[in-house]
């Protein structure tokens, strides 16, 4: 969703949910004695983009780790409309505007861009886990929430630009979309800077915040004992929510956006 703003501005498994705490899958972590043996082992972050396919590279670093957990950025009501085998049914009723016409924008990218369906990353991640019998952890704010709390605080010259943009979006050419993702690419901080200047409420509530609230849960599952974590994020997230994670004592690993595109072979914004 951060990168939508600022470019152009089976069956899912039962939720565990703990009122303030991590949202969790049906699961137990692998092995035994791992308990006292991963405190130190880091949490490793993957960067995805939700409209650009990584969908391979993710699986991989998933195979091939030793974990305890995956953990997404997701959350219930997203896993569900996002996991189900076949989302028919999922209604829109009650979502502000700007969600929709995010979720157009993304799937139109998705598409276009050659990357398969938004969120194919998130929906690969719960696929490893349930293969290797892991439980999967949803550890995002609740959508709703979020979308509440931005509408309510943004400024109206923010709203507006945001709205613009938002349309905007649904028009513009696809090439130039990609040279933005391909600018993104070589410098993420740059990216992040401009997002900053052009709309710090919406850093602050789709960053900032989800950045604070998901290194608590992330923070709590390894007090529970699931060491070896994996957890893919939107690339955004990832200096935020690992500088978020340090600040609780909690080492970080972290893969990003532009080593899990280069490991897909030539750029799929290029096609």
């Amino acid at each position: 969703m951060a990168f939508a703003a600022r470019a152009l501005a089976a069956v899912v498994p039962r939720v565990r949910s703990e009122r303030r705490g991590p949202r969790g899958l049906e699961g137990s972590p692998s092995g035994s004695g791992v308990y006292a043996t991963t405190a130190q082992a880091p949490v490793l972050l993957l960067g995805s983009a939700h409209v650009i396919d990584l969908a391979e590279p993710i699986r991989q670093r998933l195979t091939d780790r030793v974990l305890d957990g995956i953990a997404l950025e997701l959350d219930p009501e997203r896993a569900a409309a996002l996991l189900a085998p076949a989302p028919a049914g999922h209604s829109s009723r009650g979502v502000p505007l700007l969600a929709r016409l995010w979720a157009i924008l993304q799937r139109r990218l998705g598409a276009e861009l050659g990357a398969g369906g938004a969120g194919d990353e998130m929906k690969v991640a719960a696929g490893v886990a349930r293969e290797r019998s892991l439980p999967l952890f949803l550890i995002d704010d609740p959508i709703r929430s979020t979308l509440a709390t931005l509408l309510a605080t943004l400024p109206l010259r923010e709203r507006i630009s945001l709205l613009f943009g938002a349309f905007v979006g649904l028009f513009v050419p696809t090439g130039l979309v990609a040279r933005e993702m391909d600018r993104y690419t070589q410098d993420p901080a740059e990216f992040a800077t401009e997002l900053r200047r052009a709309s710090p409420t919406l850093a602050k509530v789709l960053l900032d915040d989800r950045n604070e609230h998901m290194a608590d849960r992330l923070a709590s599952l390894r007090g529970q004992g699931y060491g070896r974590l994996a957890v893919v994020v939107g690339d955004a997230h990832l200096p935020g929510l690992a500088a978020a994670l340090r600040r609780r004592g909690v080492p970080v690993e972290t893969v990003g956006f532009r080593d899990l595109r280069a490991a897909t072979g030539p750029s799929s914004s290029s096609s």
